[in-house]
């Protein structure tokens, strides 16, 4: 079984105590930490480091050029034998998960940001989360963080609501 720390539109242009202090307590016993992209700076990462986690991000639409170099748009990584596909995600939030589902050949999840608004599902055999943003609540109504739990080809999510 893993447990992956998911987040993403955390727009923050340095390390924010605050940020870092809810990952603390939300992620501390995460196996991987994944980032749908709109980091901004690559220093937002920092609090990961320190705490010794794996990240695997994306860059988004918002990300600085430190970001973009440091980042694909999009990527899949298998984790106990299911294919994840992640991606940020681009225009209205109107079918937007229908285009990052055509952006990937085959998949079994997909992890995405852009929106703001936390979203689990699944929709033509594909699960779909998305955490919404910790730091920004622009385009809903609350800000949240996710837990994605994979065991075997099992997959759940848990919005955490900040």
């Amino acid at each position: 079984m893993k447990r992956l720390g998911i987040l993403s539109d955390t727009h923050l242009n340095g390390p924010d105590p605050y940020l870092d202090r809810i990952i603390a307590e939300q992620f501390p016993d995460v196996d991987l930490i994944i980032h749908a992209g709109d980091l901004v700076h690559l220093s937002a990462l920092d609090v990961f480091t320190e705490m010794g986690k794996e990240v695997v991000a994306v860059c988004g639409n918002m990300d600085g050029p430190d970001v973009r170099s440091s980042f694909p748009t999009q990527r899949i990584i298998r984790i106990e034998g299911l294919l994840i596909g992640i991606m940020h995600g681009w225009g209205s939030p109107v079918g937007i998960r229908q285009r990052i589902r055509d952006s990937f050949e085959t998949v079994d999840a997909v992890i995405y940001g852009h929106t703001h608004e936390a979203f689990i599902g699944t929709e033509g055999g594909v699960f779909f989360f998305n955490p919404g943003s910790p730091t920004d609540s622009r385009f809903t109504s609350m800000r949240s963080m996710g837990i994605m739990i994979i065991d075997g080809d099992s997959l759940k999510g848990e919005i955490i609501t900040l």
